[in-house]
């Protein structure tokens, strides 16, 4: 029955090998049930609660992608979308002080609705429209500023940079363990990639955490199998708060970044695992578009960040995956974990650090493919990358991105250089910014 429904015979595998695959993609990505939980703990969210939300949407995910887009492609919380989350969002409802229940709560409420949106875009298939009609170059600048983002986060955690009254930011105490082991974690993790050993960050971390054990700075818990749990944080988002805290431009950015994010990851994986049509379109697109609005609504409502679509998920098609049973297969590991909660919370920041900065480092990889000598193209680019990163905010480097974009292509060129969709997310920034109180 397996076999059948999921089409093995036709796709030319069998069910061994999608197990071998799923589990490969599983150990891939799993890191995202220590990091994400970390970061998210950071805004105030009960840490097992985050554990629970993070492994539920994305098994939840993964079995509408599985099953109904029938892809091997996994989902879980985004990383950078997590951290916009933790370390801008909900910092900055915390200082205004105009939602009434709580920060991460109306910041879950804006997640939601994000969520809802991609649902209501997904199927009437309108989000491959929106993606098509902004330019790559600023569609690359926004992955590559995340990525610097998150690598800065990374290096914060680690104590590898320290904030300076003169300088802002300044090298931190190298002699101390954290940013030694931070280094030596990111060096490790390079070492096991360049080799393509599977689930090099997984080992990274369980080498790190194994050496604060060893030096006693963190201790066994009397128990490594209990449930997360999710009481806190289960449907305890605020949806009205969101609206009332003025949260629009937040709830544009997590919905516009993960309009690229999903796409553009869809369309990588299934490039390499050859299941494009010869005109470049994935069938069944609309299927596996509203898997990551499904897991984003489910993770809002369960106590996490937007979730979108892994490129890990390419380890798990070079294993041999073919088939949606392969994101079955993930979606069951994850909801294995569940039951491991002591664990996770045993993992230190610094074991997490390092996979920060190698994931910043991977998203910056494709900055190459801007045309750096056109200068309609650098400086939006320049300034999209260059201002996620120091205003810690990704709607704010966006926003810089898209109206230095109409400017310098629109008025050094033509207007026509530039997509309608453009101008109007120009002039939305610029009226956001208009408004600004401060």
């Amino acid at each position: 029955m397996i076999r059948r429904f999921f089409r093995f015979d036709e796709l030319g595998t069998d069910l061994r090998t999608e197990v071998v695959a799923g589990a490969t993609t599983f150990a891939t990505m799993s890191y995202i049930l220590v990091v994400n939980p970390q970061i998210l703990s950071k805004a105030g969210i009960p840490f097992d609660g985050v554990l629970f939300a993070t492994a539920l949407s994305s098994a939840l995910a993964s079995i509408v992608m599985g099953l109904w887009a029938r892809y091997p492609i996994a989902l879980a919380p985004g990383m950078g979308l997590n951290a916009y989350f933790a370390f801008t969002v909900v910092p900055q409802l915390a200082a205004s002080g105009a939602t009434a229940v709580g920060a991460w709560q109306a910041a879950l409420g804006a997640v939601f609705i994000s969520g809802f949106l991609f649902l209501l875009l997904s199927l009437f298939r309108v989000r491959e429209y929106l993606v098509n009609a902004v330019p790559m170059s600023l569609k690359i600048s926004i992955a590559a500023g995340i990525g610097l983002f998150i690598a800065l986060i990374g290096l914060k955690n680690g104590g590898i940079i320290v904030d300076s009254p003169a300088t802002l930011l300044t090298l931190g105490n190298l002699h101390s363990a954290g940013p030694l082991l931070t280094f030596a974690g990111v060096q490790l993790t390079a070492i096991l990639m360049v080799r393509k050993i599977k689930g090099a960050p997984l080992i990274t971390i369980a080498v790190i955490t194994l050496y604060t054990l060893i030096t006693g700075d963190i201790k066994l818990p009397s128990s490594l199998f209990a449930w997360a749990n999710p009481s806190e944080t289960f449907l305890a988002l605020d949806i009205f708060g969101a609206f009332r805290a003025g949260l629009v431009n937040i709830i544009f950015a997590f919905f516009f970044v993960d309009l690229f994010d999903s796409l553009g990851t869809l369309i990588g994986v299934a490039e390499q695992g050859g299941m494009l049509t010869k005109d470049g379109h994935l069938p069944r697109a609309e299927r596996a578009l509203l898997a990551d609005a499904i897991g984003t609504l489910a993770g809002a409502c369960l106590g996490t960040s937007t979730v979108t679509s892994y490129i890990e998920s390419n380890a798990g098609i070079s294993a041999g995956g073919k088939s949606g049973f392969t994101s079955i297969v993930v979606a069951l590991l994850f909801l294995l974990a569940i039951g491991f909660a002591p664990v996770f919370r045993l993992v230190p920041a610094t074991a997490t650090a390092p996979i920060l900065i190698i994931v910043g480092a991977l998203m910056m990889r494709s900055v190459s493919k801007i045309a750096w000598k056109d200068l309609t193209e650098t400086i939006p680019a320049f300034l999209t990358i260059s201002g996620i990163a120091l205003t810690f905010s990704i709607a704010d480097g966006m926003a810089f991105g898209f109206i230095s974009h109409a400017i310098v292509k629109g008025l050094g060129e033509h207007p026509k250089a530039v997509s309608p969709v453009c101008w109007i997310l120009a002039a939305l920034f610029i009226l956001r910014y208009a408004l600004l109180s401060h």
